[in-house]
């Protein structure tokens, strides 16, 4: 499959978006552009760096989301002024673009809705198999809620990959992409449709300490009780001697990235949930805890963080005729967690990859529902292989 990857750290959003672009048209040879990717940092003025892109690429559909850091093939750019650009072509898969705005005032609705748009803009005669690729606002409220109206939708036989859009650490606001348009509140689909099965993957390296204990009292992101007991008493019991590691610079101090949550699923393996403590000495997630889940808490050094990486790749990889592209989401807390070694993932990745072309940004929580309804991670890498 033709494809081309740019990247442009210009200060000047169009220059910038118009330097991305070109590069990457360059590496399809000639070939029909059938999508374009765009990642970029929120310090551009967004609108005006999409018209740089579109002055290239013309009307193929444009997806795409605001970061907190960036990767391509094995080159790591930090959180910062920058935009990288992917375009697919050569007709390989069959491509449908929808966004929908407003999620935050009930995610699962907006997650019908989307995946309906979807699949709708693949057209008439859909192929037999696919994958949907999304990206939402990562600070609209309830992402596992957008990932549960998909799947009413699709079913669990489409897989869903993808993440929640960063913005440089920030915590200001992030914003999609769609066409030439900036979406704040709003996420994005785009349904690729294939003639073999396609294959969402996830890895995340962390560790379960102690015993499975129950959620017995949860409103929203606050968790109150664990086991019928406080639950920042449960919490802090265990992370006692996480210690006080360095805080990178524009991260948020109050979340422990070194502890957090792994929610047990039914074939016993754990969706990670990031957790901290706030202001008011309550347990958060990033997003709500079924009351009576059951949990434990996790951990990870940097090295599990990394030695995860060469069997999500193969994961990715195996079976998938000829790939071309592996299309990457990590988490924002690993590279917190990562610090000094933040460079390490991409080049890894890029490594175990071999001739396949990895792509992809730091989010605010990762997509990756491949069984089941379950599926929005923190502190996990997920991959599609094209």
């Amino acid at each position: 499959m033709p494809f081309g990857t740019g990247h442009s750290s210009h200060e000047d959003a169009t220059a910038a978006g118009s330097e991305a672009a070109r590069t990457a048209l360059a590496g399809l040879d000639g070939a029909a552009a059938d999508l374009v990717i765009v990642y970029a940092s929120i310090r551009y003025d967004l609108a005006a760096l999409l018209a740089g892109v579109r002055a290239v690429t013309g009307e193929t559909p444009l997806v795409g989301a605001t970061t907190s850091g960036q990767f391509a093939e094995g080159e790591f750019t930090p959180p910062g002024t920058a935009v990288s650009v992917m375009i697919l072509g050569g007709g390989r898969y069959q491509y449908g673009t929808a966004v929908v705005g407003g999620i935050s005032a009930d995610t699962t609705a907006a997650g019908r809705d989307l995946a309906r748009r979807a699949v709708d803009a693949a057209g008439p005669q859909p192929a037999p198999h696919g994958a949907l690729l999304v990206l939402a606002d990562g600070m609209a409220g309830d992402m596992q809620g957008l990932l549960t109206g998909l799947y009413r939708v699709t079913g669990a036989r489409i897989p869903v990959v993808g993440g929640a859009a960063g913005d440089d650490r920030t915590f200001a606001g992030s914003s999609v992409f769609h066409g030439g348009d900036v979406v704040a509140n709003g996420a994005v689909a785009v349904w690729i449709g294939a003639e073999q099965p396609l294959r969402v993957v996830s890895g995340h390296g962390w560790r379960a300490q102690g015993l499975p204990m129950l959620v017995t009292r949860v409103e929203g992101q606050v968790v109150h009780e664990i086991d019928g007991r406080p639950a920042a008493e449960v919490y802090r019991e265990t992370i006692v001697d996480d210690g006080a590691a360095p805080v990178p610079l524009g991260a948020r101090s109050d979340w422990r990235t070194a502890h957090s949550f792994g929610l047990i699923e039914p074939d016993g393996t754990q969706v990670v949930r990031g957790a901290y403590i706030d202001e008011n000495g309550a347990v958060n997630t990033f997003t709500p805890l079924p009351e009576y889940c059951a949990v434990q808490i996790v951990s990870a050094d940097q090295q599990d963080l990394l030695d995860v990486i060469e069997n999500v790749v193969e994961d990715a990889l195996s079976g998938i005729e000829e790939p071309a592209v592996m299309l990457t989401f990590s988490c924002i807390a690993r590279l917190d967690l990562l610090r000094d070694r933040e460079g390490e993932e991409a080049a890894r990745l890029h490594k175990a990859a071999g001739s396949v072309a990895t792509f992809g940004f730091y989010t605010y929580g990762e997509f990756a529902r491949s069984v089941g309804v379950s599926g929005y991670h923190n502190a996990t890498i997920t991959a599609l292989a094209l």
